[in-house]
């Protein structure tokens, strides 16, 4: 399993927001490109978000969202905004939006998952909803903010709490994630 990558919350580090509205810490932002911060196709992020206000337009970018920790949000995409929480199915929308968020009571931090259009299809659900991941990739992860096992055909992967694994490669073995209901599964098909 020498394709497989891991990242941890406790060594990324943490951005505050130019409009002071809460911070971002980057678990990855894939492929890595020396000299170039924002060339990324794929970028993996836990944001914090400390008061209401708008994200941030990402033209060319989908966008995956999900709450982690809190009372969770309002997301004012359309004319009737969309309530999440933790255990609110991740919300994906093009980022040329750029929703104003509204915490629902106090602040939250949140799974993001954007990658560049024509890439492939952004996709993340909650491991409660569906534990696998199935067929083929072009990019896959497991977040966990517990600890949990990710199987990988017939080899065991442990994670500890706060720990993105991911894979770049062809490989198309069924992933499942075992021993957690706060895991996401991400991909881009």
């Amino acid at each position: 399993m020498n394709t497989l990558h891991r990242s941890t919350l406790a060594l990324a580090r943490t951005q505050p927001w130019r409009n002071g509205g809460g911070s971002t810490r980057e678990l990855l932002a894939w492929p890595q490109m020396q000299g170039q911060s924002n060339a990324w196709q794929v970028r993996v992020s836990v944001a914090h978000i400390a008061q209401d206000g708008p994200f941030s337009a990402l033209p060319g970018v989908d966008r995956c969202f999900a709450v982690l920790q809190g009372a969770g949000v309002l997301l004012h995409l359309s004319a009737t905004p969309t309530r999440l929480g933790c255990d609110s199915a991740p919300m994906t929308f093009a980022g040329e939006q750029s929703p104003h968020c509204e915490l629902l009571d106090g602040p939250t931090d949140d799974l993001n998952l954007m990658v560049r259009r024509g890439l492939g299809v952004a996709q993340m659900w909650r491991v409660t909803a569906q534990p696998h991941i199935e067929g083929s990739t072009r990019w896959r992860g497991v977040y966990a903010p517990e600890a949990v096992t990710v199987r990988i055909g017939e080899h065991a992967e442990h994670l500890d709490a706060q720990t993105l694994l991911w894979d770049d490669s062809a490989q198309t073995l069924p992933w499942t994630v075992q021993g957690s209901s706060t895991a996401l599964c991400l991909a881009v098909r």
